[in-house]
C-alpha cells in the first residue's frame, strides 16, 4: 500500500540479469567462431584470439553496464542480438581475410579496421544514452534534423569532398577518411518524418476520393509524399544510389501509412515507386545493369561476374554449408561487404543464413513492440521508422544477394564492412533502447492528500 491507502500498479522488471546472460553468449557465439576458422582454414586457433575476443567482452559488457546505468528498464533483448550480429560480422570478414592473403590478391585486411569501427560505434552507442534522457525533446528539432538531413544527402555531389565509388556518388573524403552521409541521414530522415506527422496527422489523416474501395488522399495534401518522392529520385538521379533512394522512400511511405491509418497512402506510395522505377530504368544506364543482371546474369558473365560468383558461392554452401574456414568466399568481388550474405551462405549454409536473417526479423520484431507499448505519439513513429528503414535495407540486401529482387548497393548493418554503416545502426540501437527505457519505465508514484480546504497531490518518487 502506498501513501494515501493506494494500491501501487504492477511494476516492469528491469530484466537486466537476463540481457547479461544473453550477452554472454552472444560473445561465446563470437569468440567460439573466431576459434573455428582459424581451426578449419589452418588448422591452428588464430594467435590473436586472446587479444582480440578481449576486446571485444570489455566493450560489449561496456554497452551492457551503459544500458544498466542510463537506460536500466530497456528491451534486454535488443543489445545481446545486435552483439551477435556484429561478432558474426567480424569473423565473416578476418576469415575472407585470411582467404584474400593466402590468395596474395593485395586487399585486405578488412577486420581490424572493422573492430576499430565496432569500439567507435559502441562509444556513440553509450553517447547517445548519456546525452539523450528523453527521446521525446527530439521532436523540438523536427525540422533542424529535416535540414541536417537535406545537407547529408547534398554533400557527396558537391566538389572537393564529394567521391564517386563503384559508379555511385555517395561518399565524402575528408583526408585519409571516407564517410557515407546517407547512413546518417536515414536517422535525420526518421526523426524528421516522426515529428512532421505528429503535427499533420490529422490533416493527412482525412480521405479523398474513393476508388476500388480505397478512400484516396485529397489531392491538396498529396504535397509531402510527392515531396519524398522527388527527394528520392532526385538521389537516383544525382548519386546514381537506387539503395538510399528506395531505403528513403519506402521509409517516409510506411511511416505516413502507420500516422494516418490511411491504406490510400501506400497505393499511391507504390504508383509513384512504380512510375520512379520505369524512369530509372529508362533514364540511366547503370540502373538498366542491374535489372539486366537480375533477369539473366549469364547473359554477360563477364559483367555479371560477382553475382554470379555469389550465386555458385551459395550453392556449394548447400544446406549446412562448408563450414567456417572450408568455403572460397574470397573468390567473390566484395564478399566482405555488399556481398557478405552470400559468403555467410557458403560458410555456414542455408541453415547459419536463415539463422542470420531470424537475428535480423527479431531484431524488428523488438523495434516494432517497443512501437507498439510506447505511450507518445512521436516516440511510436520514430521506433516504427527506426525499426522499418533497419528491415528494408535487410531486405533489399539479401533480395539483390539472391536475385529476388535487383542489387541495390546497400550492406546489410552490422554484418558488412563499413565504418559509415556500424557506427549509425549502433545509433539506431540506443535510440530504441531510449525509447524502451521511457516506455517501460514505471510512472511515479503520486498520493492524494486531502485538507479542509483543498486537495493536493504529491509525487513521492
Amino acid at each position: 500500500m502506498s501513501a494515501g491507502g493506494v494500491t501501487p500498479a504492477w511494476i516492469p522488471r528491469k530484466r537486466r540479469t537476463a540481457e547479461l546472460g544473453l550477452l554472454l553468449l552472444a560473445i561465446a557465439i563470437g569468440i567460439g567462431s573466431y576459434a573455428a576458422v582459424g581451426l578449419g582454414f589452418d588448422g591452428t586457433v588464430p594467435a590473436g584470439i586472446y587479444t582480440v575476443g578481449a576486446v571485444y567482452a570489455v566493450v560489449a559488457l561496456g554497452a551492457h553496464l551503459a544500458v544498466r546505468r542510463f537506460a536500466g528498464y530497456a528491451d534486454p533483448v535488443l543489445l545481446p542480438l545486435v552483439v551477435a550480429l556484429n561478432g558474426i560480422g567480424l569473423v565473416m570478414i578476418y576469415r575472407i581475410d585470411l582467404g584474400l592473403e593466402a590468395n596474395g590478391s593485395g586487399f585486405g585486411p578488412f577486420a581490424q579496421g572493422q573492430l576499430r569501427w565496432t569500439i567507435l560505434g559502441i562509444l556513440m552507442f553509450v553517447a547517445v544514452l548519456v546525452l539523450i534522457r528523453d527521446h521525446r525533446r527530439l521532436q523540438q528539432y523536427t525540422y533542424t534534423f529535416g535540414l541536417a538531413a537535406i545537407a547529408l544527402l547534398v554533400l557527396p555531389i558537391l566538389p572537393i569532398i564529394g567521391n564517386a565509388k563503384r559508379g555511385a556518388q555517395i561518399w565524402i573524403q575528408l583526408g585519409p577518411f571516407s564517410f557515407q552521409p546517407a547512413e546518417a541521414a536515414k536517422i535525420a530522415l526518421a526523426i524528421f518524418f516522426a515529428g512532421y506527422l505528429v503535427a499533420k496527422r490529422d490533416a493527412l489523416a482525412l480521405a479523398g476520393r474513393r476508388f476500388l474501395g480505397i478512400d484516396l488522399p485529397r489531392g491538396r495534401d498529396l504535397g509531402p509524399i510527392l515531396l519524398g518522392w522527388l527527394v528520392s529520385v532526385g538521389i537516383l538521379v544525382f548519386q546514381r544510389d537506387l539503395g538510399s533512394s528506395l531505403l528513403f522512400f519506402g521509409l517516409f511511405v510506411v511511416m505516413l501509412y502507420v500516422a494516418t491509418e490511411r491504406p490510400g497512402w501506400l497505393v499511391v506510395g507504390g504508383a509513384l515507386f512504380a512510375v520512379g522505377a520505369w524512369f530509372g530504368y529508362a533514364a540511366f544506364g547503370h540502373v538498366r545493369d542491374r535489372f539486366d543482371a537480375w533477369l539473366d546474369p549469364w547473359a554477360d558473365p563477364d559483367k555479371n561476374y560477382q553475382i554470379i560468383t555469389a550465386l555458385y558461392g551459395l550453392a556449394h554452401g548447400g544446406l549446412l554449408g562448408r563450414g567456417w574456414g572450408q568455403g572460397s568466399p574470397e573468390l567473390t568481388p566484395f564478399g566482405f561487404s555488399d556481398f557478405i550474405l552470400s559468403s555467410i551462405g557458403e560458410e555456414l549454409g542455408l541453415a547459419g543464413l536463415m539463422a542470420v536473417i531470424m537475428v535480423y526479423a527479431l531484431i524488428v520484431e523488438r523495434g516494432l513492440r517497443i512501437a507498439l507499448t510506447c505511450r507518445d505519439a512521436f516516440g511510436k513513429l520514430l521506433a516504427v521508422g527506426l525499426s522499418v528503414s533497419f528491415a528494408l535495407q535487410v531486405f533489399v540486401v539479401a533480395g539483390g544477394v539472391m536475385r529476388l529482387i535487383p542489387l541495390t548497393g546497400l550492406t546489410a548493418p552490422f554484418l558488412a564492412a563499413g565504418g559509415s554503416s556500424i557506427i549509425m545502426n549502433w545509433i539506431i540501437v540506443a535510440l530504441l533502447l531510449r525509447i524502451s527505457d521511457q516506455t517501460r519505465r514505471p510512472a511515479p508514484e503520486v498520493a492524494t492528500i486531502s485538507g479542509d480546504d483543498e486537495t493536493q497531490v504529491v509525487k513521492l518518487s
